[in-house]
C-alpha cells in the first residue's frame, strides 16, 4: 500500500495515488475502501475515484479535517499505509437513464467523478452542478466537464461560476422540464437533503450517496446504520448509494453531531504530538 504520488489539490484536500493492484482490478464506480494510516489508529472510509488496472493503483482524495486525516496529510510519496481493505459497498447503478442531473458538494465532488465517467459512457445525457464555499474548493472542475453535457458551477461566496448553492440552479432546472431520468447527488447531508426535497415534488428517481460514520465497514459493527424508507440499513454494506427520498436525513444529521466532542478531543492530542516531534527535529 505504498503511495506513489501525492499532489495538493486545494486547501487541506489530497491526493494519493495508491499502488493497491487487487482493489484497482475489481472496483466499480461508488465503491470504497477502509484504511488505517499506522496500527493503533482508527479505520476510515475513503471514495475510489479513479482506478488504474494496467498500473494497478487507485486514486484517493481526502479532507485533513480530523485525526485520521490529519496523520494521512503530513504522510508524503514512497511513505506506505498500515492497511487498506476494498473495494466496499454496493457500486453505484449504471445504465442509460436518458438525462442525468448529477450534484456534487466540496469534497464530495472526488465521489462524483467515477459516476459522471460511467453513466457517460452509459449513454445518458449528463449535466453536471458542482458547488463550494470558495473557488479553490470546487476540485476536479476540469474533469467532471468532460463527462458533462451541460456543466454548472456554484460557490457561496460568487469566486468562480454562480454566486449561490447547487439547488438553485437545480430548481431553476426543474422548473423548464421534468425529463429527468435520474439526479445523483452527494456532498454534505444538508445539501443532500435540500435535492432530496427538491425532486420529490417532481417525482424523479434520486439517488444519495450517504456518509455516516463508519467503522469496519463490513456491515459488523453498526456504526454507521441509517433509517431509510423506516428500516435501519447499514451504508457500508447496502449502500452507500440510497434512494434519496426515502431517507431520514433529520436523524442522520443527529448522528453525524455524536461524536463532536472526543474529534476534537482527538485533535488536541495529535496537535500536542505534532509540537512534540518538530521539537525533536521529526516530521
Amino acid at each position: 500500500m505504498k503511495i506513489i504520488e501525492k499532489e495538493s489539490i486545494a486547501q487541506n484536500l489530497t491526493k494519493f495515488v495508491v499502488n493497491a493492484p487487487l482493489i484497482a482490478r475489481k472496483t466499480l464506480p461508488g465503491q470504497f475502501i477502509v484504511l488505517m494510516v499506522r496500527e493503533e489508529g482508527e479505520r476510515i472510509p475513503l471514495t475510489v475515484v479513479d482506478a488504474d488496472k494496467k498500473r494497478g493503483c487507485i486514486t484517493i482524495i481526502f479532507q485533513e479535517v480530523g485525526y485520521t486525516t490529519k496523520l494521512m496529510g503530513r504522510l508524503n510519496e514512497g511513505d506506505s499505509l498500515y492497511s487498506l481493505v476494498g473495494p466496499l459497498g454496493k457500486p453505484t447503478p449504471i445504465k442509460n437513464y436518458g438525462k442525468v442531473i448529477l450534484l456534487g458538494g466540496g469534497v464530495g465532488i472526488a465521489e462524483l467523478l467515477p459516476v459522471a465517467n460511467a453513466l457517460k459512457a452509459a449513454g445518458c445525457n449528463v449535466t453536471s452542478i458542482l458547488g463550494g464555499r470558495t473557488a479553490e474548493l470546487v476540485i476536479l472542475k476540469d474533469q467532471v466537464k468532460r463527462y458533462s453535457d451541460e456543466f454548472y458551477i456554484t460557490t457561496d461566496d460568487g469566486s468562480l461560476g454562480e454566486k449561490g448553492i447547487v439547488t438553485d440552479i437545480l430548481n431553476r432546472l426543474l422548473k423548464k422540464s421534468h425529463d429527468y431520468g435520474l439526479v445523483f447527488c452527494v456532498g454534505p447531508v444538508s445539501m443532500m437533503k435540500a435535492v432530496a426535497d427538491a425532486t420529490r415534488q417532481a417525482k424523479i428517481k434520486t439517488i444519495v450517496c450517504l456518509n455516516p460514520i463508519m467503522i469496519d465497514g463490513t456491515g459488523m459493527c453498526g456504526g454507521c446504520r441509517v433509517t431509510v424508507a423506516g428500516e435501519m440499513k447499514f451504508a457500508c454494506v447496502d449502500g452507500p448509494d440510497f434512494n434519496g427520498h426515502e431517507v431520514d436525513f433529520n436523524e442522520l444529521i443527529s448522528r453525524q453531531k455524536r461524536f463532536v466532542q472526543y474529534e476534537k478531543h482527538s485533535m488536541c492530542k495529535l496537535d500536542a504530538q505534532i509540537k512534540d516531534m518538530k521539537a525533536e527535529g521529526g516530521r
